[in-house]
């Protein structure tokens, strides 16, 4: 599948997104070495956020567990065309996934539509709780390249350990439906790919849940590390299996995060979250949006991203990530 993907990719890459990416990269690791933030380039990619809505309980989820500070709703078609349109010709990336089941909000395959007919490569994530024969050609149909599929058990009895009031024979079904539609409409994407969250819970199922992916024929398997909240001091979902966890013994007692926390990250330099509802937020692990760096109801994404206060943030990263909140529980570095 990698090849497959990488393919494309290379294929959705025009001249100005390349020289996009060029300018990228060489503004992220002169700021490395130099410790002060140089920034040249815009957008690469964008993570949006179609809903904060689940159909699940999942304990370690703010949608999940209801726990939003921030308002909740869902992403307005008109409202994703206007901030995004602006950005389409250097961007490379989207994905439509933020917090919340994507597939709850009816303007989504609209939105992912959209965005595919200008070329850029788009993902998505879904409990596959939605995905019936009709929604599924609708997904096809759309120009998805890349749908990630969480199942998190092989049997109900585990699988709804954290997928709480979730079923995995949908799942399963989900996921036929998706590559049955696919094949039947003789299209390439997007590609199925099957992801893990390894839990103490289900660790026991890894070898299970290969026999299950070869058994569905969807084009990847993933196994992801959990991120635990209350981490140091709650050791009921982290695994036994050192391989598949982000945490690591402390000596004091407790747990630490296998993470060095250098003070540098390419995802400050390479794309933004925006919140359903215009939020800019740094990255994925800002849940609850407490560090806004604009607003595109208000302004251009362009403006956000080459403004003061962004920075401001990418200037304290650079001079200490072990101080920023959102950064202690992060995978960008993560030893395992």
């Amino acid at each position: 599948m990698l090849l497959k993907e990488a393919l494309l990719i290379i294929r959705k890459l025009s001249y100005r997104r390349l020289i996009n990416i060029l300018k990228l990269l060489v503004s992220y690791f002169l700021s490395r070495w130099s410790g002060r933030p140089y920034h040249w380039g815009k957008p690469m990619s964008l993570s949006v956020e179609p809903t904060t809505a689940c159909n699940l309980e999942c304990p370690q989820c703010p949608s999940g567990l209801r726990s939003f500070s921030r308002p909740v709703g869902n992403l307005r078609f008109e409202n994703f065309v206007n901030y995004t349109t602006s950005s389409l010709k250097d961007l490379s990336f989207m994905t439509f996934y933020f917090q919340g089941e994507p597939f709850i909000n009816g303007d989504l395959l609209r939105m992912i539509e959209f965005v595919s007919k200008a070329g850029v490569y788009t993902m998505s994530s879904t409990n596959a709780h939605f995905l019936t024969p009709q929604i599924s050609a609708k997904v096809v149909l759309s120009g998805l390249d890349r749908l990630v599929i969480s199942v998190d058990g092989v049997t109900q009895e585990v699988y709804q350990q954290y997928r709480i009031k979730g079923e995995l024979d949908k799942v399963i079904q989900g996921i036929r439906n998706i590559l049955s539609v696919r094949k039947e409409l003789k299209k390439l994407t997007p590609l199925v790919v099957l992801q893990f969250i390894v839990f103490k819970h289900n660790e026991h199922q890894i070898e299970d849940m290969k026999k299950l992916y070869q058994n569905l024929g969807a084009d990847r398997l993933e196994f992801k590390s959990a991120q635990v909240y209350n981490y140091q001091m709650n050791a009921d979902f982290i695994p036994e299996e050192k391989l598949y966890s982000r945490y690591q013994p402390a000596s004091g007692g407790g747990y630490i995060i296998k993470n060095r926390l250098l003070n540098h990250c390419w995802r400050m330099w390479s794309g933004a979250v925006i919140t359903w509802d215009g939020r800019v937020v740094p990255c994925c692990f800002d849940k609850d949006a407490q560090h806004v760096l604009g607003d595109v109801n208000k302004e251009k994404l362009s403006a956000i991203w080459s403004s003061a206060i962004y920075y401001q943030f990418r200037f304290s990263l650079l001079k200490g990530r072990n101080k920023i909140d959102i950064c202690k529980n992060c995978t960008e570095g993560l030893l395992v």
